[in-house]
């Protein structure tokens, strides 16, 4: 069984391998020992916190393997982003140039550096290893920050935002990122990608162009990828706009990939979240027939999700569940559930 839990002090090692394991572009995990138990002590924290508006709280879920115990994932929600450090996007839009005399009009893509999320919350720190990207893993990993979110509302802004990784190859290199490199920065894209992983921001500031890019300047290879996901990123954006998530022209300033925004209130899980009372049925069998779906314990710092195949009756206020789901949640008879059918 699958089962995703806030993030301990204790997993650090794991963490570790999964830095190392994500590569080029996971700018959200470092390859760096102080920043990441750095972050898993901000985690711990921030589950600690008493707090009914957000702030600076970073929220950092694994998932873990029941029968050996393995992390084999991570995902996170940061609570408001930009507000103790500058948040930046490109926005794509248009310009219009334009003469009746000459009977010219041409439309023309621009890229103009921004905060407009500034406030927003951000899912990020999506992994998963190789050998789990199979059945509901990846879902259970993606979604149940959702189920997360519709029980712990204060803690969240209303606009929810989501960084796709963008282009690179295999060697890290982002064909977005040489062009800037050529004419701005004379640094490679792992190397700006780390020093924004670690919180060194304040060269973005310095050295990036201060006037709107025109898209049709970029080499061609860097046109091509302007709003363009990696191959390994594809599963988890279309999962994202399942789920009612739209991208509205903002790109990150790196690889210019995607970032995608919704409201709380339109994402699909939050709408069809359902509360029910657990009835614990030792004798049920955990791959009874039904459909399946995500449960969630109703805990802050105690969150416990999983997944699996379950019977939801029309209009039931209480639903049966096993014995060993129950323990994996740590609930008992008579707790509060929420579950969302997958």
């Amino acid at each position: 069984m699958m089962i995703l839990r806030p993030i301990q002090k204790s997993d650090y090692s794991a963490l570790l391998n999964i830095a190392q394991e994500s590569g080029h572009g996971f700018t959200s995990l470092p390859v760096n020992e102080e920043l990441l138990q750095n972050k898993i002590e901000r985690s711990v924290a921030s589950f600690g916190k008493e707090t009914d508006v957000p702030f600076d709280e970073g929220y950092l879920f694994v998932l873990e393997d029941s029968e050996t115990g393995e992390v084999v994932g991570t995902s996170a929600i940061e609570a408001a982003v930009g507000l103790d450090d500058a948040f930046y996007h490109y926005h794509l839009s248009k310009v219009i140039h334009s003469s009746r005399t000459l009977n010219v009009y041409k439309a023309v893509d621009i890229l103009t550096l921004c905060n407009d999320y500034t406030g927003a919350t951000e899912l990020c720190t999506l992994f998963l290893r190789d050998k789990y990207r199979r059945g509901l893993n990846g879902k259970l990993l993606s979604k149940s920050r959702f189920m997360f979110i519709n029980q712990h509302r204060d803690r969240f802004a209303d606009t929810v935002i989501a960084e796709m990784r963008g282009v690179s190859d295999e060697n890290g290199d982002s064909p977005f990122w040489q062009w800037l490199e050529e004419h701005f920065f004379s640094m490679d894209f792992p190397t700006a990608d780390y020093l924004t992983g670690i919180g060194q921001k304040v060269f973005i500031a310095e050295l990036m162009p201060k006037y709107p890019i025109y898209v049709n300047l970029l080499s061609k290879e860097a046109q091509s990828v302007v709003g363009e996901v990696h191959d390994n990123t594809r599963p988890a954006i279309e999962l994202l706009k399942s789920e009612g998530f739209t991208f509205n022209g903002y790109v990150d300033i790196f690889d210019a990939g995607p970032t995608v925004e919704a409201k709380v209130d339109n994402i699909r899980t939050v709408r069809e979240v359902r509360k029910y009372t657990v009835r614990i049925d030792d004798a049920m069998q955990i791959d009874a027939e039904g459909s399946p779906v995500m449960i969630a314990n109703d805990k802050l710092a105690g969150y416990r999700a999983t997944a699996l195949t379950l019977a939801l009756p029309e209009k039931a206020t209480e639903v049966a569940i096993p014995g060993a789901v129950a323990k994996a949640l740590q609930i008992a008879d008579g707790d509060t559930v929420s579950i969302a059918t997958l």
